[in-house]
C-alpha cells in the first residue's frame, strides 16, 4: 500500500504556504489512514546504518549475556525483555520478538519525575552512544510533527513541546528470531495500536507491517528509501476525540523460504510527560461527536496499558 508522503522540508521552509500545505497534508493522512510516509526528516543515514548494525550486534550476543541486561521491576521499560514476555491488548499469545528499550535522559536539572537510568551495553562500545544520538534526532522530528498537527488542532503551534521535552519517550530495537518450527500462528506480534501520541519507524530489515485499513482489510506497507514512517497512537486519539485515529496494525511471519532469516526493527514512541493532560480537546467534542473517553494523565494512560500488554504486574 502507498500511504500518503509528505516533506518535513516544507514545513521547516519558512515559507507559510508550504507550511499550511504540510500541514492539512499531514492532517487530512492522519484522519484517512493514521500512517505517513516522511521525507528529509532530520535522522541521518549514516546514524541510522550504524543503529541497525549495533541493534543487530546486540540481538546475536548469547541468551546468557543478552538476559545480564534484562533488570527486574522496569516493566520493560529499560534495557532487555527477553522473547515472549510482551503481548497485544486483548490477547494472551505472546508475541514472537525480544526487544531492546532505550529512554529519556532529562536535561536542565529535571525534577517533575525520576526515570530509570538507561542500561549500558558493555559488549558494543558505540551501543550507547548510537542510542543517545538516535534518540535526541527521532525527538527532534517528532517534536516538529507534533507542531504541524497542532496547527491542524488549531492550537499553538508549540503547543506540544514542553510537553515532549523531557518527556518519556522511548527508543525500542525490537527482533523477531527466525521460524524455526512450523508456528501456531501467521502473526509474528498480534495487531495493537501505540500506547503513545506518535510513533516514528525508521526502515526494518523485512517486510511484514500490515495496517488495518477503513475497509477492514490487512495491507501491507513499506516506506521507500529515505523515508520514515509515522502514525498516530493511542494518546493522541484520546487527546483528540477520535478525530485523528490509531490504526490498528501488525507484523506478519514472511514466507516458508525467510523462515530462517531474522527481522529488525526500530520505532520511537514519542511519549509526553506523566503529568501531560489527555483530556479530549473541547474543540473536537460537538453533538455528532460526543466526549469518549475519560480525563487521564499520560502517565495513568500509560500504567494502565503496560499492565494489559503484560510488562507490568
Amino acid at each position: 500500500m502507498a500511504i500518503p508522503s509528505v516533506d518535513l522540508a516544507e514545513f521547516l521552509s519558512g515559507e507559510e504556504k508550504r507550511k499550511n500545505s504540510f500541514v492539512q497534508s499531514l492532517g487530512k493522512a492522519y484522519e484517512e489512514v493514521g500512517f505517513v510516509a516522511v521525507k528529509n526528516h532530520g535522522v541521518p543515514d549514516e546514524l541510522i546504518a550504524d543503529l541497525y548494525r549495533y541493534v543487530q550486534e546486540f540481538f546475536s550476543l548469547p541468551l546468557d549475556k543478552k538476559k545480564h541486561y534484562e533488570i527486574a521491576g522496569l516493566a520493560g521499560q529499560r534495557g532487555y525483555t527477553s522473547f515472549g514476555k510482551e503481548h497485544a491488548k486483548g490477547s494472551d499469545a505472546p508475541d514472537l520478538k525480544e526487544f531492546f528499550q532505550y529512554g529519556q535522559t532529562p536535561r536542565d536539572n529535571y525534577k517533575e519525575e525520576e526515570y530509570p537510568p538507561n542500561v549500558n551495553v558493555n559488549e558494543i562500545t558505540p551501543f550507547n552512544k548510537t542510542f543517545t544520538d538516535a534518540y535526541r534526532a527521532f525527538e527532534k522530528s517528532g517534536t516538529a510533527l507534533l507542531q504541524a498537527i497542532a496547527l491542524y488542532l488549531n492550537l499553538e503551534e508549540h503547543y506540544f513541546d514542553d510537553y515532549v521535552y523531557n518527556g518519556n519517550s522511548i527508543l525500542r530495537a525490537i527482533h523477531y528470531p527466525p521460524i524455526t518450527h512450523e508456528p501456531k500462528s501467521a502473526i509474528r506480534a498480534e495487531q495493537h495500536e501505540d500506547i503513545n501520541l506518535i510513533t516514528l519507524l525508521v526502515g526494518a530489515s523485512a517486510d511484514g507491517l500490515q495496517i488495518l485499513t477503513k475497509q477492514n482489510e490487512w495491507v501491507g506497507v513499506t516506506s521507500l528509501p529515505d523515508q520514515i514512517v509515522v502514525n498516530v497512537g493511542d494518546m493522541l486519539q484520546r487527546f483528540t476525540n477520535n478525530k485523528l485515529c490509531s490504526t490498528t496494525h501488525r507484523v506478519v511471519n514472511p514466507t516458508r523460504e525467510l523462515w530462517h532469516t531474522s527481522r529488525f526493527s526500530i520505532p520511537f514512541f514519542l511519549h509526553p510527560k506523566s503529568s501531560m493532560s489527555l483530556r479530549c480537546l473541547d474543540t473536537c467534542i460537538n453533538d455528532a461527536h460526543p466526549k469518549v473517553y475519560d480525563d487521564a494523565t499520560a502517565g495513568e494512560y500509560l500504567d494502565e496499558r503496560l499492565r494489559e500488554i503484560g510488562l507490568k504486574k
